[in-house]
């Protein structure tokens, strides 16, 4: 049993920044897996930038160079950075969680409830 809670979204001229943060909560047993994606109106939903323990974060090639996942273990948290917008990013962007609770024997897959991030050109 794990919820997302999402902050962070809402209005900004091309070439602002945007800092989203998604915070976990509930009886966590482990974290295997966080990320963030993004949808935009008639679209489908698309990755955006992944982070696991251990290995290098990855990103969309459409973001590179501009976003930064990172998280903060201590508080079950996982944020993006969002740098040089540009109204292609404009989307509603949810957060991805995903790891065991109950003492490891149950799996969860949690996703956020979504936050609009509209850029203005």
């Amino acid at each position: 049993q794990v919820q997302l809670v999402e902050s962070g979204g809402g209005l900004v001229q091309a070439g602002g920044s945007l800092r989203l943060s998604c915070a976990a909560s509930g009886s966590i047993f482990s974290i295997d897996f966080m990320g963030w994606y993004r949808q935009a109106p008639g679209k489908q939903r698309d990755v955006v930038a992944t982070i696991t323990s251990g290995i290098s974060p990855k990103y969309a090639d459409s973001v590179k160079g501009r976003f930064t996942i990172s998280k903060d273990n201590a508080k079950n948290t996982v944020y993006l950075q969002m740098n040089s917008l540009k109204p292609e990013d404009t989307a509603v962007y949810y957060c991805n969680v995903r790891g065991s609770y109950n003492s490891g024997n149950l799996y969860y897959n949690t996703w956020g409830q979504g936050t609009q991030v509209t850029v203005s050109s």
